[in-house]
């Protein structure tokens, strides 16, 4: 489990990200209303930004893939 943060229009929701992978990640959030369907995700511990588009979307989590 990492921190990250979903940053869309110059503000940022905190996520735990699970299960991540090369290809993409699943992302747990307290809520996936108003999230864009692409947004950039800083990952903390590594100090990185990807560029993510959604693929699914359940209560708590959102799945993506790296683009």
């Amino acid at each position: 489990l990492k921190a990250g943060t979903i940053e869309f229009n110059g503000g940022g929701i905190s996520c735990t990200l699970r299960n991540l992978s090369e290809a993409g990640a699943a992302l747990e959030v307290v809520s996936p209303l108003g999230i864009p369907q692409e947004f950039n995700l800083f990952i903390e511990a590594d100090s990185a930004r990807r560029k993510c588009a959604v693929v699914w979307r359940r209560e708590r989590r959102i799945g993506v893939v790296f683009v």
